[in-house]
């Protein structure tokens, strides 16, 4: 069966829709359902990867009922000019959003109203975003001075964000190119979306034998034992490690989600340091070949050569996990990243390739830019506060449908997803 890895915005400039709900806090909440509520600010946790902001609003009865309500994380919400000095307790505060689907005392922020009568949207750029690539404030040298390329600062991907603001409908996009969509749009049905790469080979020739893939990012084809766990993955449960606050992987965290990255060059290792939580690797660049007994972490053991001015890393040791949800990785998983910094536009642009005979029989392949950071690196703390219900029971609880509870209002019009909403990348084909 040949499938892609729907969420990797480490491959891909721009996902579609779909894409945007299978990682940006959709898992709980019901999009085809709108709430509006209103009240008084309790407290705020700006965190990753869903900042969450608490109030009490009052029931009909005038009785106070504390509620919550989810953010993008905290990483992008900073990029974007947001602050948790926004949110000041005593303060009213009015909401509109997304009902969760299991919990009546929750949502997913659409639109934001404050005390002062500010309105924001939950992709609102409150602060002119740098453009990805942008010239550092000071001159910064392309080489060091051995002759190497000068990898060392904070780097970070352009944002993403959804051409409808309240993250609504449409699709994600550069933030740069937003304003060439109407709101809600997405790009032409069969078109290379803009800012996109990664694409593999064929994307858009016929479909394959076993299943008919997504046209964009990246993809794979499973062994029995890859697809036996892939089709076990629940995205929106702890078995996701970014829901324990743990890094996926050393592919999709680098530039998932708009974290600033830190690279630091020195004489024998170059150090990668992964901003939205704070993971660490090391490349050894005065080692030929890996270790015999390596230890088996989620980082691996990563050697490094400079082919020209092509930084070469190669990486194995890697403890069990998931690669790319669903895309599940082994202990045999092998990959090789090329970093190339192109001096002119001060962007890095990573490719690389993935192989793992357990889980896929041939080879998982992408690519990613960087720019210069429009922050400086500094890792938010990460605090996973989503309400986690085991999809499979509440599915058997409700007679094996996905349905939201009785009680939450519907949207006129409004029809419920067929496909089970935890399996995201089941509604691309």
């Amino acid at each position: 069966m040949t499938i892609r890895g729907a969420t990797a915005l480490a491959a891909a400039g721009l996902l579609l829709a779909n894409a945007a709900i299978a990682h940006h806090g959709f898992g709980n909440f019901d999009t085809q359902r709108e709430v509006a509520l209103e009240g008084t600010i309790t407290g705020i946790d700006f965190v990753n990867p869903h900042a969450y902001v608490y109030f009490d609003a009052v029931e009909a009865g005038g009785a106070k009922s504390p509620h919550r309500c989810e953010m993008r994380a905290a990483t992008v919400l900073r990029r974007s000019g947001w602050s948790a000095a926004m949110f000041k307790v005593g303060e009213p505060i009015k909401i509109t959003g997304a009902p969760d689907r299991f919990d009546t005392k929750s949502c997913y922020i659409n639109t934001v109203v404050f005390a002062d009568g500010t309105t924001a949207d939950r992709y609102a750029q409150l602060t002119k975003p740098a453009a990805a690539g942008a010239e550092a404030k000071a001159p910064r040298p392309a080489r060091l001075p051995t002759g190497e390329p000068n990898l060392n600062g904070d780097w970070a991907p352009e944002q993403l964000v959804m051409t409808d603001p309240r993250g609504k409908a449409g699709a994600l996009v550069p933030v740069s190119k937003v304003s060439e969509f109407k709101p809600g749009e997405g790009p032409t049905p069969g078109a290379p979306p803009p800012g996109a790469n990664g694409r593999p080979p064929g994307a858009n020739g016929p479909p394959p034998a076993g299943g008919r893939p997504p046209p964009f990012g990246p993809r794979v084809t499973f062994t029995e034992a890859g697809k036996k766990a892939a089709d076990a993955f629940h995205n929106f449960s702890p078995e996701n490690p970014r829901m324990r606050c743990e890094t996926t992987s050393i592919l999709f965290d680098w530039s998932f989600d708009g974290p600033v990255n830190r690279i630091t060059q020195n004489a024998n290792t170059i150090t990668l340091q992964y901003g939205q939580l704070g993971f660490t690797r090391t490349i050894h660049m005065d080692v030929k070949e890996h270790p015999a007994n390596v230890e088996r972490t989620r980082a691996g053991h990563s050697i490094g050569r400079w082919e020209s001015d092509v930084l070469v890393v190669d990486t194995v040791g890697f403890a069990p996990g998931v690669l790319n949800p669903p895309i599940m990785n082994s202990e045999q998983l092998h990959v090789v990243e090329r970093f190339t910094l192109d001096p002119d536009k001060m962007t890095i642009t990573r490719s690389y390739s993935a192989e793992d005979p357990v889980n896929f029989t041939d080879q998982l392949t992408g690519s990613d830019t960087i720019g210069v950071a429009d922050l400086p690196y500094a890792p938010d703390t990460c605090k996973e506060l989503t309400s986690f219900v085991d999809p499979a029971t509440q599915s058997a609880a409700q007679g094996g449908s996905s349905a939201p509870p009785p009680n939450a209002a519907s949207a006129p019009g409004a029809a419920v997803p067929a496909k089970s909403w935890w399996k995201f990348w089941e509604w691309f084909n």
